[in-house]
């Protein structure tokens, strides 16, 4: 590092040597925090810079709902919802109770526990009209999601249309759910489960297995393809470690509000990380304290009751 004239004197008393090794040093500092203020300047220029491109036609952004853009599951707000409307009988209630609390409590998922689940909840809506539920959907949108958008996340989004790309909802629950939401918010459309309809009325049947792990990287994948995208160019945020599949597709991973694993893995990896959360407490994804057992059931319901419909 080259020195200021001023300090180069080479006949100097010990005395003036210690000043000269004391400005010297405060010189190199000053510079070094100058030099690294210039690098930091730099590095938030480019990330503003290169992302998101605007007009990139070959680029989207693709987000993971519960947790990610609203606080809490979506469908246990639309199980708020169902059952506030006596959508469902004190038997199913029970039933669905339970199940839920056994999947909280294990903290795993049993397969053949699951299957019933699913089951179970999707001979609920057999026989509904798809229309019903939607309708519905409209209104508990407005009671119980409207306030749950976290705006940091929606920010993201707006990002992304702003710079003129496509902005798609990739989550497990019911497609139609997921459609108002992405209508009311704005964005291209949504990625949900699929429960089977035959004429406008559902079947009880799912189409194929709940949008989940890496069956929403199939998704993704899928969509690209058909709508020419660059996935190296194409963002993708969640909050779940369940969805590393789906965020290792694209070139700009995000974690928001991440669990855990995912924080861990998004550290190790280099990935984007965003926190909204209240002293980064994590939102319970499942059931608020004061919920009732009513309200825990209808969220059980939900998440497999309108699943999948053939379109």
């Amino acid at each position: 590092m080259a020195l200021p004239a001023w300090l180069t004197s080479r006949k100097r008393s010990a005395t003036a040597r210690s000043v000269l090794a004391g400005e010297a040093a405060a010189e190199a500092a000053r510079k070094q925090e100058q030099e690294q203020a210039a690098r930091r300047e730099a590095a938030e220029g480019a990330e503003e810079a290169e992302f998101p491109v605007a007009g990139d036609v070959h680029a989207a952004a693709f987000f993971d709902l519960d947790n990610t853009v609203m606080q809490g599951a979506a469908l246990f707000h639309f199980g708020r919802g169902l059952y506030k409307r006596k959508f469902f009988r004190k038997r199913e209630l029970s039933r669905f109770a339970w199940q839920q609390a056994y999947f909280r409590l294990a903290g795993s998922e049993n397969a053949d526990h699951m299957q019933d689940a699913r089951e179970s909840a999707l001979s609920i809506v057999k026989g509904h009209r798809v229309s019903e539920l939607m309708a519905i959907g409209e209104e508990i949108y407005d009671e119980y999601m409207a306030g749950r958008i976290w705006p940091g996340t929606r920010a993201l989004a707006q990002a992304h249309l702003d710079a003129g790309q496509k902005v798609w909802l990739v989550t497990a629950a019911p497609v139609e759910t997921a459609t108002i939401i992405a209508r009311r918010l704005g964005l291209t459309g949504a990625l949900g489960t699929v429960a089977e309809s035959v004429g406008g009325i559902y079947t009880g049947r799912l189409v194929g297995e709940p949008l989940h792990g890496p069956a929403k990287a199939e998704a993704v994948r899928a969509l690209a393809a058909a709508e020419r995208l660059d996935l190296d160019r194409c963002a993708a945020y969640s909050d779940s470690a369940n969805d590393i599949p789906m965020l290792s597709l694209v070139g700009y991973p995000y974690a928001i509000n991440p669990d855990s694993r995912l924080r861990a893995h998004a550290r190790e990896m280099g990935w984007r990380l965003r926190d909204y959360r209240r002293g980064r407490k994590a939102a319970k994804v499942g059931i608020p304290a004061a919920a009732g057992v009513g309200a825990l059931a209808g969220g059980a319901v939900a998440a497999a009751a309108v699943q999948r419909r053939r379109r």
